[in-house]
């Protein structure tokens, strides 16, 4: 566990911070600052691909193959419901495919410092996608600056409208908290495998500052 002020630095509370243990679909906040990282149009329609054998092994996805949806269509689904299909085909359509981006994944942690970081798919599907709360202190602080990931993270619902064939399909946010006025939450990624347990990222307003 790691509590931090967002703009000053400052650790508020931790308990075995530096333990390094897989964080599951944490690992889409990684994906979501490569993807904005390579500065491909967020408009452009990808195609979903069929899935590799992480993803389809371990998850299972609505969305049906060879239809089409927008790339920040994806990167909502994949922040706000934790859509593993999505995360992957984000990965799938980046140049030099899934192996370039899991690459630039782990370069990203090395330019954050992040440590005792390791990715090696883009959903967080894998039990050897690891972190300590230290470094996800700092994984937080730089999704904080980007307006997408705060506003894709923490919408309560959306509908996604696809494409080749059409239709549309309901999604839900994994954190609960993000439907609650009390809470003044500005991101939010929650995660779970069995190896990693429930994980959650979150930034919120506390008494004035931004908490993570």
């Amino acid at each position: 566990v790691a509590v931090f002020d967002i703009n000053s630095g400052e650790m508020l509370f931790s308990k075995h911070p530096d333990w390094v243990t897989p964080i599951a679909s944490i690992t889409k906040v990684m994906t979501a600052l490569v993807l904005l990282d390579s500065e491909q149009p967020l408009n452009a329609w990808l195609e979903i691909p069929a899935p590799d054998l992480e993803t389809r092994k371990n998850a299972y996805s609505r969305i049906r193959i060879g239809s089409k949806l927008k790339r920040n269509d994806l990167l909502k689904l994949a922040l706000m419901s934790s859509e593993n299909l999505a995360a992957y085909t984000l990965a799938y359509h980046h140049p030099g495919g899934v192996d370039a981006f899991v690459a630039d994944m782990n370069k990203k942690a090395t330019n954050l410092k992040m440590i005792d970081s390791t990715f090696v798919d883009p959903s967080g599907l894998s039990k050897l996608n690891v972190a300590t709360a230290s470094d996800l202190v700092k994984l937080l602080a730089e999704a904080a600056k980007h307006e997408e990931i705060q506003q894709y993270s923490t919408e309560s619902s959306y509908t996604a409208r696809f494409k080749e064939p059409r239709y549309s399909l309901a999604y839900g946010n994994t954190n609960r908290l993000v439907r609650r006025d009390n809470w003044d939450i500005s991101l939010s990624k929650t995660g779970y495998i069995t190896e990693a347990g429930r994980c959650l990222v979150l930034m919120s307003k506390l008494d004035g500052k931004d908490i993570g």
